[in-house]
């Protein structure tokens, strides 16, 4: 039996790591896995060593809170490591936490995957020294990734991105407005506010007051919020009290909305990879705590937050970061695009051509593989 094991630290890492994980077992039925993730991989058979969710959280401040925590979870995955070795390590995501784990399983002599490796390119090519020293093998889901992993050395094989696999709806635009009550003459906005109740403190009152200031100038715009999972309705409901704009919150139907939406406005992360998959023209906000921006702003090696730009190196959807996350800033760019149906159906066409940099269906297929190969078991 082939023993793989798993690590992973957040609600997005264990649900990409159980997708790869059910794929592998369609592969290879006689698998054993054990692993640092949640209810996920938890649902696909994996025996969890350790649940990490309760630790989730954003910037760098935040972390270090949970440093004595960390390390107490990287020496019990050791242990187990030594005592039941497996043929090979699957790290996703969670980056400083599994760097030291690559550098654990390089000592140890056992075959490392990492997938959603460190963001080299934002945070300092040493990442992918690093990566490629102690020998892991990268699962790169973006160009950039694949470009300065292969300039260090590390052995890379481009994956592309999964969420081409997943993120689309089979519903026409016609289905969708008729299900949601919606006039598909009149324009429809996207709020994403964010999938962590930390995001959601910060930007849902920026976004709540854009909303105001658009619907106080056109009476007929439409606005709808994906109520991302995990995040309680009641905290939106409450939010809203100081607004007098109707928002539809849906539950379960992201991408349906993205798909009718006329203009996204969005928390920075993963909604801004849908929106662009979707071809749905967005505006991007992003606001943190002052000291962990002020730190990361001083170690970043890009010059964007939002992952269109970085992919394409150039502004291709406003940002705004920081300071200038004000409803008055968004206001007058998100008026400017809604009242100009020639540069919403422009951003459209040049979303559709930076997704084709995303890669092709078939990364969770690619992946597994890898993992398996790397581990002897395919």
């Amino acid at each position: 039996m082939g023993k793989i094991m798993v690590v992973c630290g957040e609600s997005s890492g264990d649900i990409h790591a159980a997708k790869v994980v059910k794929k592998m077992k369609e592969i290879n039925n006689d698998l054993e896995i054990a692993a640092m993730g949640s209810e996920a991989l938890k649902k696909e058979g994996a025996k969890i060593l350790i649940d990490p969710l309760e630790l989730s959280s954003i910037g760098f401040v935040e972390s270090l809170k949970n440093l004595k925590t960390h390390l107490s979870h990287i020496r019990l995955l050791k242990d187990y490591m030594r005592n039941n070795r497996p043929d090979v390590i699957f790290l996703v995501d969670y980056s400083g936490f599994n760097m030291m784990m690559a550098r654990i399983a390089f000592k140890m002599n056992i075959p490392v995957v990492d997938y959603f490796p460190p963001t080299a390119w934002i945070w300092g090519k040493w990442r992918a020294k690093w990566m490629a020293k102690y020998d892991a093998t990268i699962a790169a889901t973006f160009p950039m990734e694949r470009d300065i992993y292969e300039e260090v050395g590390a052995k890379v094989e481009f994956v592309g991105h999964p969420l081409v696999d997943f993120v689309g709806s089979d519903k026409t635009k016609e289905e969708i407005y008729e299900e949601f009550g919606l006039k598909k003459e009149e324009k429809i906005i996207s709020l994403m506010p964010g999938s962590r109740a930390s995001e959601i403190d910060h930007l849902s009152d920026i976004l709540f007051a854009t909303a105001q200031k658009l619907k106080n100038e056109n009476k007929e715009y439409q606005f709808l919020l994906p109520l991302a999972t995990g995040i309680d309705k009641k905290i939106i409901l409450e939010k809203l009290q100081n607004y007098d704009f109707n928002l539809e919150i849906i539950e379960d139907s992201a991408y349906e909305i993205l798909k009718i939406a006329d203009l996204n406005i969005t928390a920075s992360g993963t909604a801004t990879l849908e929106s662009l998959i979707m071809e749905t023209p967005m505006l991007v906000v992003y606001k943190t705590g002052w000291s962990t921006y002020q730190l990361g702003k001083r170690l970043m090696k890009t010059n964007y937050i939002a992952m269109p730009n970085i992919i394409a190196k150039k502004e291709v959807v406003p940002e705004f970061v920081q300071d200038e996350a004000k409803a008055n800033n968004l206001y007058k760019i998100a008026s400017q695009y809604l009242n100009n149906a020639q540069l919403l159906k422009a951003k459209t066409k040049e979303l559709a051509k930076l997704k084709k940099k995303l890669g092709v269906k078939g990364a969770v297929k690619r992946v597994a593989e890898l993992v398996l190969e790397e581990g002897g078991l395919k």
